[in-house]
């Protein structure tokens, strides 16, 4: 795995999907999230993590989120990661959990 080179936290604001048919509006705000990380972040290739993914999708394809917290983080190969909060925090846990395992060895 990457190492991650930088992680900021954002709130990213949807209301631009609504300008969108009502049946293209989820669709519009993954568009819409995956443009932001780019922009912001300065990155070619970005992932979506399938809670966020999940979250965007609850309402149905018409009533995305009006606006969604985020967190982003990039490694060292260029690879924007976009997670909700809740799953990053996960994810560090699982990791130190990892290294006081290897470390106990």
């Amino acid at each position: 795995m990457s190492e991650i080179v930088l992680e900021r936290e954002y709130v990213i604001p949807l209301r631009d999907a609504y300008e969108a048919s009502r049946r293209r509006r989820a669709k519009r705000a993954i568009n819409i999230i995956k443009e932001f990380a780019r922009r912001h972040m300065k990155a070619e290739e970005v992932k979506l993590s399938q809670g966020l993914n999940q979250l965007v999708w609850s309402r149905g394809i018409e009533k995305p989120p009006r606006r969604v917290k985020v967190v982003m983080r990039k490694d060292s190969d260029g690879v924007v990661e976009v997670l909700l909060p809740e799953e990053a925090k996960e994810k560090a846990e699982e990791k130190e959990a990892k290294a006081g395992e290897e470390s106990q060895e």
